[in-house]
């Protein structure tokens, strides 16, 4: 019954935008498909560091450049990754595996507070667990090739690494809106690898553009696991910058996406407008 006066109430339209998240659902942490979801994005932060940074201490373990999959391999392994795993857990928790990206999402009103929150710690554990494996299986290398951790390269400054963390995150951020737009979904409903096929070329396309500027964060989590295991003063220094950076970048690409390409500002107003008791 809902869906049919949904339906009557947007005449024209072949999808329904689904009602905002509660800003605080308590009733969530009763559920178990709550837990189910952090233990999808936990497993899934896991598998993403342990597979990309096991890739990028291989790279720099080869003593010929050349020998090696190169810094194109190693967007290979982010972009594809994420691919995978955004595939595998976008049915169970949304698929975010990125802090920024579930930032984004609470400021959207798609996610709970309570679950935004949650999903960060679980996601920060899964990186920390991931990176502890390399370690644990590349202990010598891993020591003596940066551990995989994100800091400002040689010949560029903090806000110059600051600006293509923001850039990144938007264009990864931005990505995850426009491929998981109710519009979009209903419309390309029988071609289910749409929306993980975009955002990990999305993470491919950045990783391309900014791993000789920070080594590519654009996850809170990716940066914070590698900085905890690796626990080196340069990536401690350099860190706020992999918080500040995604966070500012998913800001922006909610209010572009909410507010601009979807209107929400002028649909409110015109809502308010079209009441006769206003």
């Amino acid at each position: 019954m809902a869906k049919e006066v949904s339906e009557e109430r947007q005449p024209g339209k072949d999808y329904v935008d689904p009602p905002p998240a509660p800003l605080i659902d308590m009733a969530e942490i009763k559920l178990w498909s709550f837990y189910r979801a952090l233990i999808a994005e936990f497993i899934a932060t896991l598998l993403f560091l342990y597979i990309t940074v096991a890739t990028v201490i291989g790279y720099k373990k080869q003593a010929d450049p050349c020998a090696g999959v190169g810094l194109l391999g190693i967007a290979w392994a982010f972009g594809g990754m994420i691919f995978i795993l955004v595939y595998c857990t976008a049915g169970i928790s949304g698929g975010h595996i990125n802090p920024a990206v579930s930032f984004g999402l609470f400021l959207a009103r798609k996610v709970s507070l309570i679950r935004a929150v949650a999903y960060m710690v679980a996601q920060c554990l899964g990186a920390i667990c991931g990176v502890g494996l390399v370690k644990a299986f590349m202990k010598h290398p891993y020591n003596g090739l940066g551990g995989g951790a994100n800091t400002v390269a040689p010949g560029y400054n903090k806000g110059t690494a600051l600006g293509a963390e923001i850039i990144g995150t938007f264009v990864l951020v931005y990505t995850v809106f426009s491929a998981t737009d109710p519009k979009r979904s209903a419309r390309d409903s029988h071609v289910p690898v749409l929306a993980p096929l975009p955002i990990g070329f999305a993470v491919f396309m950045v990783h391309l553009a900014t791993i000789p500027i920070t080594g590519t964060g654009i996850n809170p989590a990716r940066s914070f696991g590698a900085a905890v295991i690796y626990n080196n003063d340069k990536a401690w220094d350099d860190h706020r910058i992999f918080w500040v950076g995604p966070f500012v970048g998913a800001l922006a690409a909610a209010a572009y996406h909410q507010y601009i390409l979807r209107a929400a500002a002028i649909k409110a107003l015109g809502s308010f407008r079209s009441n006769p008791t206003n």
